[in-house]
């Protein structure tokens, strides 16, 4: 009985976890990948006009901190396209979307 019950505990976690990162996923589709791209290497049309830079480079990853990235997603970046986020998403979601990019680390 223990071993059923610690079962449905992991799976019912796993499960969770899984949901949790299909919505990240489908988030980062909705409302970055246009200018970010699929793999954060900002290869679009908007990335390239925008000289938007590569977030899944180790030397990207390492130069900017997890509250680093929070505040740009939160409050947009100055002189850029880059819009605040702190009115449209939850904090859930936007701590998903720097654990998403942290993800995107070649």
């Amino acid at each position: 009985m223990k071993k059923l019950c610690a079962g449905l505990v992991l799976a019912i976690s796993f499960a969770s976890a899984t949901a949790f990162a299909d919505d990240t996923a489908d988030l980062w589709k909705a409302k970055c990948k246009s200018c970010h791209g699929a793999d954060g290497k900002a290869d679009t049309k908007e990335g390239r006009k925008s000289k938007i830079d590569d977030m899944s480079t180790a030397e990207w990853q390492s130069k900017h901190s997890d509250a680093e990235i929070k505040k740009v997603i939160s409050e947009g970046k100055p002189d850029t396209k880059m819009k605040p986020y702190k009115d449209k998403l939850s904090e859930a979601e936007i701590d998903g979307l720097v654990k998403y990019i942290r993800g995107l680390k070649q």
